[in-house]
């Protein structure tokens, strides 16, 4: 686990389970102050009785208050604060207790394990004071077994409770990257929808315009072809609904045999001359679809941009090129949303996007996988 503490903590969400995890358990814990308060009631000082008992509760308060303070205290020199008190509570019962206190250095070593001050202090602190424990109650004649026995309890209790710890703030991290991931994923899908949204619809809307110019122009000549212009705006306006709807719910269905289909209507619409293959067999299944958005976006910028005459489709095994004869890349241009969007879906799929200047002295959109 990283040493990370402080604010970060208080920030991660499930604090508040865990806050009652621990209230739980410490109190349960504080039953072990029980010996403590016999032996107390057990020595001929009434004074004894009665201090000691208000320093007992006192000391339970400070415990139970540990990881609260601790996970609200950004300085790691504060969070310190609740084990010295707590070690100088104990020291305040000697009169009473003599060596006894170091039973109740267990909660001092469990405080500073709980209190983030990192895995190498930690490591660093328990040993030390089950050691002073084990020095203290041997140089003050304690019992041998009973001091080896404190000395245990101290340093496997502190580092048991450090590495609950540890395990309950990393569950926490996870919980937190968990919802980042599933924010990242909603925002990533909201990108990928309008992102074939505007494929669809840019494509679409721009055939739907070529063909509404055209049957505008044939109607002021006359010609009942301005009919089937209008017939078949009516089948684009459909069929753009339809994809939209099924962008929406992630079926699209987009293939580079359908979209060669869509580009010679658009192109012939256009007016430009159209040189696409007559297979698609040799473009590997798993490139279809993306082999189709190209094709999809590339004509249509065409269409749009370009004022070419000529439009050439190339495929094989290993890319897929649309070029023409127009106007070309301009020296400062910045791609617009239509080709941004297609750039992020060939760097999605693992493939290579290209853009600048074709052979027949236009644009040239190229993919390689």
């Amino acid at each position: 686990m990283s040493t990370t503490t402080g604010p970060e903590r208080t920030r991660v969400p499930g604090r508040r389970p865990f806050r009652r995890g621990w209230f739980i358990g410490a109190s349960i814990s504080l039953i072990w102050t029980y010996p403590v308060l016999v032996e107390l009631w057990q020595s001929p000082s009434v004074t004894g009785h009665l201090v000691g008992t208000a320093i007992i509760i006192v000391f339970a308060a400070v415990f139970m208050a540990t990881v609260p303070y601790a996970r609200v205290t950004p300085s790691r020199i504060r969070r310190l604060l609740p084990t010295v008190v707590l070690f100088a509570l104990s020291l305040t019962l000697m009169p009473w207790l003599g060596t006894d206190i170091r039973w109740m250095w267990t909660f001092v070593g469990v405080a500073f394990a709980v209190s983030a001050m990192g895995r190498r202090t930690t490591w660093l602190f328990v040993p030390a004071l089950s050691a002073v424990s084990f020095i203290v109650g041997d140089a003050m004649g304690a019992d041998a077994f009973s001091n080896v026995v404190n000395s245990a309890i101290i340093l496997s209790i502190s580092i048991m409770m450090f590495s609950f710890v540890e395990n309950i703030s990393t569950l926490e991290r996870l919980r937190a990257a968990q919802e980042q991931i599933a924010e990242l994923a909603a925002e990533r899908e909201r990108g990928r929808v309008a992102r074939d949204v505007h494929d669809i619809l840019g494509h679409s809307l721009t055939v739907i315009t070529v063909k509404a110019e055209l049957a505008g122009r044939l109607m002021d000549a006359g010609s009942p072809a301005a009919r089937d212009e209008i017939a078949q705006i009516e089948g684009l306006s459909r069929g753009a609904l339809a994809d939209v709807r099924a962008t929406v719910h992630g079926y699209r269905g987009v293939s580079i045999s359908g979209e060669l289909a869509a580009a010679r209507a658009a192109l012939e619409s256009a007016g430009v001359s159209a040189d696409l293959p007559g297979s698609t067999d040799q473009v590997p299944a798993d490139r279809r679809e993306l082999a189709g958005w190209v094709v999809r976006e590339a004509v249509t910028n065409l269409v749009r941009h370009s004022g070419a005459s000529a439009c050439r489709v190339r495929l094989d095994n290993r890319s897929i090129e649309v070029a023409d004869d127009g106007c070309g890349p301009a020296s400062t241009a910045s791609t617009g949303s239509g080709l941004t969007g297609l750039r992020e879906r060939v760097e999605t799929s693992g493939a290579r996007l290209t853009i600048g200047r074709s052979d027949l002295g236009g644009f040239k959109v190229k993919v390689a996988w």
